[in-house]
C-alpha cells in the first residue's frame, strides 16, 4: 500500500532537528509528530529509524545523464539508480545530449524516456543556441526547470557567444536562466600558451591555469550584467573561484534575490594539489582550483552567498578519462556520493547537517519553485532519506552504481551512509537493495 510510519527519527527540516515520526500515506506526508506515534501507525508499515537522521530528498539541479546519444557513458536508468542510492530523489538534467535538447520536441522526448525508466523525479533544461529564441519563448515555466545557456565550454551550436543572441535570451526567456560561465577567448589564449610550453604533453595540473579565475570571472560578470539589465532570473552554476563571489549577494529570500549561484561537491572537496594524485579523474569544467578558492566557497555556503550545493554529475568511461590532457573529457560521476561527502564535512565540523539540508533540499525547492517537495511537512510529496551518521564504509568498485563503474572518491572512507530512500512515498532503496519497478514523476513548478 506504500504507507509508512517512520518513527524514532531525528527529523531535519527548516533549520531544526526534532525527535519524532513521519506518517506517509498514498505518496504524501500526512503527519509529522514528536515522540511516539499513536493510532497513526495503523495500516502502515513501521520503519524504526533507531535514531537515524531523516532528511528531505535531495534535489540536484545539475546533472548530465547522457541519454540520448551518449549511453556508453551513462543512462537515465543507471544514473537515477545511483542517485537514489545517494539520497537524491529529484534531478534536473542538462541539454547537451545527442541530439541536443534545443527544441521543445526534443525536450519532450527526454521527459517521455524518463517516465519509462527513471527511479527518481526529473526535469530537463532546454538548451539555448545563438538562434533558437523562438523555441525558448515556448518554454512552459510550470513544467520545466529552466533554460541552460553555455557561455563557455560546450560543443556543436550550444556555445552561445554572440552578444546580440545573449541579449535576446536574457530579455526573452520566460523562465530561470542557468549558465555555465567561462570566457572562451581567455581559455583559448591560455591553451595556446600551454602548448607553446609543453607541446601536446600538457600536464593536468595546468587545467586550473588554462580554465582560469579570469575566464570564470569575466563570463560570470557578463551573465550578471545581462541579468540586471533585463531583470532576468539568473542562476550561475558551479562557481569555482573566490573572485566570483564578489558578484553575488547574501540572503535566502528568492522572491527578492533574482541572481543566485550554485557550488558543486568537487569544488568543495578537492583543490589543485589533488591533481597530482587524481590526475584527469578530477578534470572538470570549470576547473578545481586552489585550496583558498575551496575554503572561500565553503565560507560562502555558510554565509548564504552561495545558494545551492549540487553535483554537475557528468560521467565518462574510465578509458576516456585516462587519456592525455587534451583528449580527456571533463566531468565525473558524483550523484551517489554527494550527500555522503557533505556529511563528512559535518564529521569534520565544517558544516552542520541543517545547512546541508538547506542547500541541497530547501534552497533548490524554493529557488526553482519546485511544487510540493524539498521539506518534511504535511501535504508535501514524501521524498525522504534516512541516514546513519555512525556507519563507516569505503567507496570501492564493488559498491559503485554508476554505469561508468568508477568514482573520483574511490578509496575515500566515509562515516555516514544512506540506509533508506523514498520517492513519492515509495521505498525505492533500502540497505543496498533497490525496488527497480518504481518510477519517479515529472517535477512541476510554481512560479510568480
Amino acid at each position: 500500500m506504500n504507507n509508512y510510519l517512520i518513527k524514532n527519527a531525528k527529523i531535519v527540516n527548516d533549520g531544526i532537528i526534532s525527535q519524532g515520526f513521519v506518517l506517509v500515506r498514498d505518496g504524501v506526508i500526512r503527519a509529522v509528530g514528536s515522540g511516539e506515534p499513536g493510532a497513526e501507525q495503523e495500516l502502515a508499515e513501521v520503519v524504526d529509524a533507531g535514531g537515524k537522521y531523516l532528511l528531505p530528498g535531495i534535489i540536484d539541479d545539475q546533472v548530465h545523464f547522457r541519454e540520448p546519444g551518449l549511453t556508453h557513458k551513462a543512462e537515465i536508468a543507471t544514473e537515477s539508480k545511483a542517485a537514489v542510492a545517494g539520497g537524491i530523489t529529484s534531478f534536473m538534467e542538462m541539454p547537451n545530449t545527442k541530439p541536443q535538447a534545443t527544441t521543445i520536441d526534443e525536450l519532450e522526448k527526454k521527459y517521455l524516456r524518463a517516465s519509462e525508466v527513471s527511479m527518481a523525479n526529473y526535469s530537463f533544461y532546454l538548451g539555448a543556441t545563438n538562434d533558437n529564441i523562438e523555441e525558448i519563448k515556448k518554454l512552459d515555466p510550470s513544467r520545466n526547470c529552466g533554460l541552460k545557456v553555455f557561455m563557455g565550454s560546450s560543443t556543436g551550436n550550444m556555445l552561445v557567444d554572440d552578444r546580440e543572441a545573449l541579449e535576446k535570451i536574457f530579455a526573452g526567456s520566460p523562465t530561470l536562466i542557468a549558465t555555465h560561465c567561462e570566457d572562451e577567448g581567455t581559455i583559448r589564449y591560455n591553451e595556446e600558451e600551454a602548448r607553446k610550453k609543453y607541446g601536446d604533453e600538457v600536464p593536468v595540473e595546468e587545467h586550473p591555469l588554462i580554465r582560469s579565475e579570469v575566464a570564470c570571472f569575466l563570463s560570470s560578470a557578463l551573465a550578471v550584467e545581462l541579468a540586471e539589465k533585463h531583470n532576468a532570473r539568473l542562476h550561475v552554476l558551479h562557481i569555482s573561484t573566490a573572485k566570483e563571489l564578489e558578484l553575488f549577494q547574501q540572503g535566502t529570500d528568492f522572491d527578492k534575490k533574482r541572481i543566485t549561484a550554485e557550488v558543486c561537491i568537487h569544488h568543495l572537496w578537492f583543490h589543485d594539489e589533488d591533481y597530482e594524485r587524481k590526475g584527469t579523474l578530477i578534470k572538470w569544467n570549470p576547473a578545481i582550483k586552489t585550496k583558498y578558492d575551496r575554503d572561500s566557497l565553503l565560507a560562502a555556503v555558510l554565509n548564504d552567498k552561495l545558494d545551492v550545493i549540487a553535483t554537475d554529475h557528468a560521467p565518462h568511461t574510465i578509458e576516456e578519462k585516462q587519456s592525455k590532457y587534451f583528449q580527456s573529457p571533463s566531468g565525473g560521476p558524483m550523484v551517489q556520493h554527494s550527500l555522503i561527502a557533505m556529511l563528512e564535512l559535518v564529521h569534520q565540523r565544517k558544516l552542520s547537517i541543517e545547512k546541508i539540508v538547506e542547500k541541497m533540499c530547501h534552497a533548490p525547492a524554493r529557488l526553482f519553485g519546485v511544487k510540493e517537495r524539498g521539506f518534511i511537512e504535511p501535504g508535501l510529496k514524501a521524498d525522504l532519506v534516512l541516514v546513519d551518521m555512525e556507519e563507516e564504509w569505503t567507496v570501492a568498485h564493488k559498491n559503485i552504481h554508476y554505469k561508468c563503474g568508477w568514482s573520483p572518491l574511490q578509496g575515500e572512507t566515509f562515516h555516514s551512509k544512506v540506509s533508506h530512500t523514498w520517492v513519492n512515498g515509495q521505498l525505492v532503496y533500502k540497505d543496498g537493495l533497490f525496488n527497480e519497478m518504481i518510477r519517479g514523476e515529472r517535477l512541476e513548478f510554481k512560479r510568480s
